[in-house]
């Protein structure tokens, strides 16, 4: 197992505040950032330990369909791969059926290239440009969440 991040990368952070700028009635509750020692056990290679990926609920009704991200995300360059509905996509493989334990339905899992850790322009670019005030409540300082196992 390599060293675990104590901060998720600022590229991770982006998609989650650029979210709820977008989307500010958008569910939150399987957003994760870094791991939580059950998820460090289960995963010691995940993505989320250096802190290059990024859970997003799944929240088709305020805005957020991952079925839909799954497939535009595919074309950012700064994607390493992505998980959703037990689908795992790479940019060598294309779509293959995912087979770990969490099928990731509740929310995808974006997983970060490491040049592009410090990138922070937008994830979601096809929706335009949110609110000002919803980018400036997006932007208020949290602490980032453990990954909780589900």
């Amino acid at each position: 197992m390599s060293k675990v991040a104590k901060v998720a990368s600022p590229a991770a952070i982006a998609v989650l505040r650029q979210a709820t700028a977008l989307w500010p009635k958008r569910r939150k509750s399987s957003d994760g950032l870094l791991p939580s020692s059950a998820h460090l056990r289960a995963n010691p290679n995940s993505d989320h330990n250096t802190g290059l990926a990024v859970d997003l609920s799944h929240d088709p009704h305020n805005g957020v369909d991952c079925g839909e991200l799954f497939i535009r995300l595919r074309q950012d360059a700064r994607v390493k791969y992505l998980i959703f509905s037990g689908k795992i996509w790479t940019e060598d493989d294309g779509v293959a059926t995912y087979t770990g334990a969490n099928q990731h339905t509740k929310h995808i899992h974006i997983s970060i290239k490491p040049k592009y850790a410090k990138d922070t322009s937008p994830w979601f670019s096809w929706m335009g440009e949110p609110k000002a005030v919803n980018k400036v409540k997006a932007r208020l300082k949290r602490k980032a969440k453990k990954k909780v196992e589900k």
